[in-house]
This record gives structure tokens, sequence and C-alpha cells, in this order.
């Protein structure tokens, strides 16, 4: 069991989505960082898709009550166990009583905060996710609150259990502060309406730095720069999107489809964001500035595949790490840590 100390009303229970219901209206939710979720999960030896928890708001803190082996990982922000301090990327064992708190990240917006055996929520459709916007799963569809507790998987730690954790270095698995802002363009595919804009309007998509309004949530990024104007007026139905659809409304500014994304609108959609680069747009704050760049559907192939291959090699080394905590490449982080 953990006990919230400390959080806000964004920080809510996730896991990899709801698949399989958009057809019925009913969002994909999950972690706005998927990569991030999945590696917290695996680096503690949980299935992929466990339940963790996503924080939003800082500072977070919680109470263990019980020993277990908790991992963070997502954005770079300070992390400290009973005032320890730790790296992001970290798994280490804690005991009955310790207090873990998350604070304001250097780098990227969300954090994910895993529990050996996953956290005990009912699953609506197969998923233990919080879809915030529809208020169902999770804990009772909605974010965490102080004095909140949650119950875990079995899975209690031991006196065999790891002395001094181990963790990841991001910039390994593909990751670095430059994968988020306008430093790195974030990869799109043509939407289904991307001829209909001005050719003035298509430069600007990926000429321009777009920048994330406050008008932003777990359900869509609006983005402000210049605006994107259609050759003519177009009458669409409503229409299936999903996440990292780019819709322009009659504003001409656009905006992200994300986790919780509505399953159909009317609005043109100009540009699609690729899969693989989901997880910069999740971990995008407020304020942050964007860039697009197109890209053929072969690269948005090679890019998942890429991706793929990073969170599995970090999820064999974790794996590794439990076992032998005196494997070269365990003490590798564990320097890299200390320096």
């Amino acid at each position: 069991m953990i006990e919230i100390l400390t959080t806000g009303a964004a920080n809510s229970v996730q896991d990899l989505g709801r698949f399989g219901y958009l057809d019925a209206g009913v969002s994909r939710s999950g972690a706005m960082d998927a990569p991030a979720l999945e590696l917290v999960n695996r680096m503690i030896g949980n299935d992929a898709s466990a339940a963790a928890i996503e924080v939003a708001i800082f500072p977070f803190r919680l109470r263990f009550g019980q020993a277990t082996l908790v991992a963070v990982t997502g954005a770079d922000c300070p992390v400290t166990l009973n005032g320890i301090s730790y790296p992001s990327w970290w798994t280490l064992p804690v005991r009955t009583g310790d207090m873990l708190e998350l604070g304001l990240p250097r780098s990227g917006a969300r954090a994910y905060v895993a529990i050996s055996g996953g956290l005990r929520v009912p699953a609506v459709l197969g998923s233990a996710s919080t879809d915030l916007k529809s208020g169902w799963g999770g804990l009772e569809g909605r974010g965490l609150r102080r004095g909140d507790r949650l119950d875990t998987g079995f899975a209690p730690m031991t006196a065999t259990g790891l002395p001094a954790g181990f963790g990841l270095e991001p910039a390994e698995i593909g990751r670095s502060t430059l994968d988020i802002g306008e430093d790195r363009p974030i990869r799109v595919l043509p939407g289904a309406e991307y001829g209909s804009f001005e050719p003035a309007a298509v430069e600007a998509l990926e000429a321009a730095a777009w920048q994330v309004t406050d008008d932003a949530n777990r359900q869509g990024y609006r983005l402000s720069g210049p605006a994107l104007t259609l050759t003519q007026k177009l009458e669409l139905h409503s229409h299936g999107i999903m996440p990292g659809t780019v819709q322009v409304p009659p504003s001409g500014q656009p905006i992200i489809q994300l986790a919780e994304a509505n399953t159909c609108g009317g609005y043109p959609k100009i540009a699609h964001v690729i899969e693989a680069d989901l997880w910069r747009l999740g971990q995008s704050p407020v304020g942050s500035r964007l860039r697009f760049t197109v890209v053929s559907r072969a690269e948005a192939v090679a890019a998942l595949r890429a991706g793929r291959a990073a969170i599995d090699r970090a999820a064999a080394f974790s794996a590794l790490a439990r076992k032998d905590k005196s494997h070269p490449e365990h003490l590798a982080a564990l320097s890299r840590a200390k320096a």
C-alpha cells in the first residue's frame, strides 16, 4: 500500500492505454509518455503495462506502507527518498514508512512512478488508465488527492533485494534534453487535408516555432503561431481522429490531440505526429516551443522500430542488473549517477 501525501489533480493512475474502443467513442487514455511508463515498469520486473502513477503537478510525495521496489522515469526531476537525493530514471528498494518526493522538473513535464507488483485498481474496458475527461478508470475516475491510499501487488522486497538500486542513462536510450523543444523537430506525416492548405501555411507548419499555450492538458495542446489558412472553406463531416492528429480550427491555430483525444471531429487535419514522437509532446511543458518536420511513412516506421529496440535494450539491461549487481554496465550506471 502507498499513501499520497502531496499531489495535484492532474496526477493520475495510468497504464499503456485502453485500446479497441475508438469506434464506440472511448478515448485511448494511457500515459502521455508511453515509453517512460513501459520502462518504469520493466526496470522493476513488472508487466510493461502495469498501472503506475503519472505525475504532472509537482512536488509530489508519497509514503510506502510496506517494503518494496520503486522506480522513477520520465522528466528529469529531483528525486529524494527520506531526504536523500537520487537521479531520475532510477530504481531503489524502500522500507515501510519511507517517503519519496519528486521535485519540479529541470527538463520535461511528466514523471512516472511504479511500484513492484503494480497498482491495484479496477480495470475498465481492460485498462487501469484514468480517463479524466470521462471520469472513469484509475482511482474513481479522478486525479489523485492527498490522503489517497492505493493497494500494490504482492512482490515485497526482502533482505536479498538490491542494496543500492540501479539506473538507466536516458541518453543511451535515445533521450536527451535536446529531444524536447524546438532544437529537434517533431516528425509528422501529412494529414488528410494537407493539400487543402495554402502553400504559405504548409511552409509555416515546418518553418515556424509553435508555442504550447496554457490551453494544454491530456486531451490535447493548443499551439500559438502563424495562422494556417485553407485554399478554400471546407465543410467536413465529423471523422475519426486519434492521438497525434493535428487539427486546424477556423482560428488557424493548430490543436494536437493527445492521450485523451476526442475520437471524432470535423476540423481539417494538416498533419499527424508519428507514434515514435508522441512521448516528446507529453514531455513538452506549457510555454515550450515546438517545430515540425514532414517525413515519409517509411521514416515513421523506421523511427518506431528504433524506439522499440531502445526500449528492449534498456529492459534487458534492467533484468540483468536486478540479477547481477556486480555487472560492469550496472557499476557504470552507478558511477555516472554519483558523478
